[in-house]
């Protein structure tokens, strides 16, 4: 029993002391926001490579999920002679939830554990050692562009997952299954609230965006400088990122839609 309480603790010690040497990282990061800013050049670098490389796999993902809600909704809501609520389905589940959340896993997977594995490598071969020998803050100059980046990159992904799925939804209800092309657009647009809907799915994706742009680089920061130690890192970053995303999805739709 006593070694049981002795894990626990132990367990519970590390946690706390990674949290807070993350916390000190994320304070840290923002720091730079004017440095990023007096440099342009590298956040546009980094906005390409983690928001323009991450382009079309959010956009075929966003176009098949479409497809398939098109297609499941109308198998459902045919059940009850209410397939021209298909619109009012699609629209709803993609900016509500889908939209959001699973932008934020396919970033997570792409370009959350390119950025661990970037950071993770440059400490392995101690550039940031030498940059912070030279007098450069390699929080400044690394960390800072590709974490603003990854803030900036993940909401318009997420609304163009959610733009890309409404007509992955279209092709599927009203092409294939014959469902009638304006109920689906008239339903939609008269159901969907602009801030009940869409802001509320923007505020998930940015709150998302935050989590892993954060995760990810504090890990490739804060891993092990070997190839086993930047591995584990990176399976890390996926991981906690995904737990943290239906964490906060799961409290953020707690707390927006709870009381209605």
């Amino acid at each position: 029993m006593m070694k049981l309480f002795q894990t626990i603790g132990h367990s519970s010690l590390k946690f706390l002391a990674k949290l807070g040497r993350s916390s000190l990282f994320l304070f840290s990061i923002s720091t730079g926001l004017a440095y990023t800013l007096s440099r342009p050049n590298l956040l546009i670098k980094q906005l390409y490579s983690i928001g323009v490389l991450t382009f079309w796999l959010i956009a075929v993902s966003g176009l098949f999920v479409g497809m398939v809600l098109g297609l499941q909704g109308v198998y459902t809501l045919s059940t009850y002679g209410a397939e021209s609520s298909l619109g009012i389905m699609v629209a709803a589940s993609l900016v509500r939830e889908l939209g959001p959340v699973v932008s934020a896993l396919l970033f997570a997977g792409r370009a959350g554990s390119a950025l661990t594995a970037e950071v993770g490598l440059m400490k392995a071969t101690e550039q940031l050692s030498a940059m912070e020998m030279m007098a450069i803050d390699p929080l400044k100059y690394i960390i800072a562009p590709r974490f603003f980046a990854g803030f900036i990159s993940l909401p318009l992904l997420a609304a163009l997952f959610s733009a890309v799925g409404v007509l992955g939804g279209y092709l599927a209800g009203v092409e294939l299954l014959n469902v009638d092309a304006g109920a689906y657009w008239s339903q939609m647009q008269s159901v969907i609230d602009f801030h009940d809907d869409i802001i509320n799915g923007i505020i998930k994706s940015i709150i998302f965006a935050w989590l892993v742009s954060w995760i990810a680089l504090f890990e490739g920061y804060d891993a092990l400088p070997t190839s086993a130690g930047i591995s584990r890192a990176t399976t890390r970053t996926v991981v906690n990122s995904a737990f943290a995303i239906l964490l906060f999805d799961f409290l953020l739709t707690a707390l927006m839609y709870g009381e209605s």
